[in-house]
């Protein structure tokens, strides 16, 4: 079983007395044998992708023949990070048919078979075969490569850098590592609705620089470099820059309509983004026939799981499908401009659709979502200060006259209580969840209480009488199980 970032099986077969021509020849035949679809060909080598079966995603084969040797590679070409042993399979099939038919066909067979093979030849690619869309992938030799830029593979890098760089620094400032805190996500720019929609709007963009914890972080950035690889060399660094940000923002602004209470954060709204617009591609001529069949299959696998896996609890399926959607519909709008890539023209036009199709959809959800538990936010803020207000007359010293403390209870306390009754009655007409719901009418019982039992307490001193005193302690402790109950 291959295991890594692109599994990958390869062998060598020696030519022995067979020629360049005949070895081609023969391997043609043993790709129709297995079923499998051929796609480049030429003098040197060729490319074929495997069927989609129980025991293969369609993988690619490669063959490379220089001198006396010819090199078989079998590569996923998915987001697999383990291939249970396919891509081996793969190899030892192809070189099990050859050895089983090669002796098959007599040199005069063979050489018209070679001349009516010839003619669907492609011209000989310098770096061997490097019309693949698996290309990009082989400049990733080790784990530290892909941390480095290189052509082809320039933004990807650069995004990745910045999402571990920002998780870093935010541990650094004690952030938790493992399962941050809600406050520390909102500190440092996570989606929330309350928050977003009232005015914070860049957190639209700087959540999807945001993970929570380390394993979200490391399985969005295997993801990212996964299609990273394919996508990137395909549409150009300022396509695929602009196509990274367009969908994060639309993915976050699906979960900002989706969802009222989340707190959200990741770079995976985005990376669905990118993996919607290389779906787009692969139902285009963009991509060499063979090579988008066997891509598309495993890359509907890698995106069908995980949204089937944003089914559980606690993940913004909502912005993977906001991502995925607004990446295909961008990948059909960069069409135009990747069939015509020499034009500015056409890429400008592009790139200002895009953005006032973003931008509108922007204004859209902030003018008709509900912003109620925002704003029902900002008046428990005021609440808290006018409570601060009401209690300051506990805070009056033993020395104080009862003058002072009826002028307390009447200009500090009840006045303040009645404005606080009267913010809880007011909010109880937005829009909130049951929970908040409830939780203001325990908080209204709350105000009720405190002026009942500062009424009692105002009559006890005006009347210099105790006979109240029973029912102040009564109503004291009525109103500290409430407090329990609330926190």
């Amino acid at each position: 079983m291959a295991v890594g970032f692109s599994p990958k099986y390869e062998q060598t077969i020696e030519l022995d007395n067979l020629s360049k021509e005949d070895f081609i020849t023969i391997a043609q035949e043993v790709i129709k044998r297995l079923e499998w679809k051929p796609s480049y060909i030429c003098e040197t080598g060729f490319i074929a992708y495997t069927k989609f079966s129980i025991s293969s995603y369609g993988e690619e084969l490669k063959v490379n023949i220089e001198g006396n040797i010819a090199t078989v590679k079998s590569e996923c070409t998915g987001s697999q990070m383990f291939d249970l042993g396919k891509n081996k399979d793969n190899v030892e099939n192809f070189v099990s048919g050859f050895n089983d038919i090669k002796n098959s066909f007599t040199e005069d067979e063979l050489k018209e078979k070679y001349k009516a093979l010839s003619s669907s030849f492609s011209p000989v690619d310098e770096d061997v075969l490097n019309t693949t869309p698996l290309n990009t992938k082989q400049k990733i030799t080790n784990f530290f490569s892909i941390f480095i830029t290189t052509e082809g593979y320039f933004i990807t890098p650069i995004i990745l850098n910045l999402n571990i760089l920002i998780f870093a620094v935010m541990a650094l400032s004690g952030v938790g590592v493992f399962q941050p805190d809600n406050q520390d996500l909102l500190n440092w720019g996570a989606n929330f609705r309350p928050n977003t929609l009232s005015g914070e709007w860049w957190r639209l963009f700087t959540c999807c620089f945001i993970h929570i914890g380390i394993f979200h972080l490391l399985m969005n950035m295997y993801a990212l470099v996964s299609i990273g690889v394919l996508l990137e060399p395909l549409m150009g660094k300022t396509r695929y820059l602009f196509a990274y940000v367009a969908t994060g923002i639309v993915a976050s602004l699906t979960s900002l309509a989706w969802n009222e209470l989340t707190i959200s954060a990741g770079a995976s709204g985005a990376i669905f983004g990118l993996y919607g617009v290389f779906l787009a591609l692969l139902t285009t001529n963009h991509i060499e026939k063979s090579a988008r069949d066997a891509m598309r299959t495993s890359t509907l696998i890698f995106v069908g799981y995980n949204l089937l896996n944003g089914l559980k609890p606690g993940i913004d399926n909502a912005a993977h499908i906001g991502g995925l959607l607004s990446g295909m519909a961008i990948g059909y709008a960069f069409l135009p401009s990747l069939k015509q890539p020499d034009s500015k023209t056409i890429r400008g036009i592009s790139i200002g659709a895009i953005t006032m199709a973003v931008v509108a959809s922007i204004i859209i959800i902030f003018n008709s979502i509900s912003n109620d538990i925002g704003i029902y936010q900002e008046k428990m803020t005021e609440f808290t200060a006018l409570e601060e207000k009401a209690v300051a007359v506990y805070s009056l010293p033993e020395t104080a006259s009862n003058e002072q403390i009826l002028n307390s209870l009447n200009n500090d306390g009840i006045k303040n209580w009645e404005k606080c009754l009267a913010l809880v009655t007011e909010v109880q007409t937005y829009d909130l969840p049951d929970d908040i719901q409830e939780r203001n009418k325990a908080l209204k019982t709350y105000c009720e209480m405190r002026i009942e039992c500062y009424q009692l307490i105002d009559k006890a001193i005006t009347e210099n009488t105790d006979q109240y005193k029973p029912m102040i302690d009564s109503s004291n402790a009525r109103i500290e199980r409430l407090i329990k109950n609330l926190q």
